[in-house]
């Protein structure tokens, strides 16, 4: 690196929070509670892309946090043939949110890592998550402790990549961007957002994308180490 790092960014989900993981576990929970009788891998390939389509689509503001949470869901049920009305699909998404936080398994290493690196870097969190979702996940998972900041797209009214809210984790931080690093999994929002925000960049290519060359990337987090 260029510049000496003294502050450190992470994006929670899909970076230090196992976002996969922890969800398929509260849809088992949801469809319990729903009796809704499918299985749930089988929605959840179904579900997966079509939710990361829903939340790019929120980055972008095309569609508001309601139309994300109702649509992913009626999307996702269509193809096996179920409906519901838009009170049961708030009725769902709300339950979704309130069972996520409930399970909070992190990626191999995270706890680790963020031992290791707290006493040697300030460490940050930037996230386009709902706000009080994302506080519960840091607590519930045990992490809160090591982030001195954390900065969220709903605090901000705006969503990564959009420059303010880079600007605003940073002023938060009293860091100045060359001596900050981003690591996120979302190339757009994560990378090139802080990118063009003047900090330093890490991708976690957790889904094994393909990127330009001229971008660092890690495929496990526990990696970063090596770039610091």
């Amino acid at each position: 690196m260029q510049q000496a790092i003294k502050h450190i960014f992470f994006d929670l989900d899909h970076t230090l929070w196992d976002f996969d993981r922890n969800s398929k576990l509260a849809f088992e929970r949801l469809f319990l509670k729903h009796q809704i009788q499918l299985n749930v891998d089988e929605f959840i390939a179904v579900y997966e892309p079509i939710n990361f389509e829903y939340w790019r689509l929120f980055r972008n503001d095309e569609v508001t946090k309601d139309e994300l949470r109702r649509g992913r869901f009626f999307k996702a049920f269509e193809p096996f043939g179920i409906y519901f009305e838009e009170i049961m699909l708030d009725e769902l998404a709300n339950s979704y949110i309130d069972e996520l936080p409930k399970d909070n398994y992190l990626f191999e290493g995270v706890l680790d890592l963020l031992e290791y690196l707290h006493t040697r870097y300030k460490l940050h969190i930037i996230t386009n998550g709902f706000h009080e979702v994302q506080h519960l996940k840091l607590k519930n998972s045990g992490i809160a402790n090591y982030f001195l900041t954390v900065t969220t797209s709903e605090e901000v009214g705006l969503k990564k990549p959009h420059p303010a809210i880079f600007a605003k984790a940073l002023e938060k931080a009293s860091a100045l961007p060359h001596h900050s690093l981003m690591i996120g999994d979302t190339f757009e929002a994560d990378i090139l957002g802080a990118e063009a925000a003047g900090m330093e960049t890490l991708f976690f290519n957790y889904r094994n994308e393909e990127i330009p060359l001229a971008y660092r990337r890690i495929d496990q987090i526990i990696e970063l180490k090596k770039h610091l």
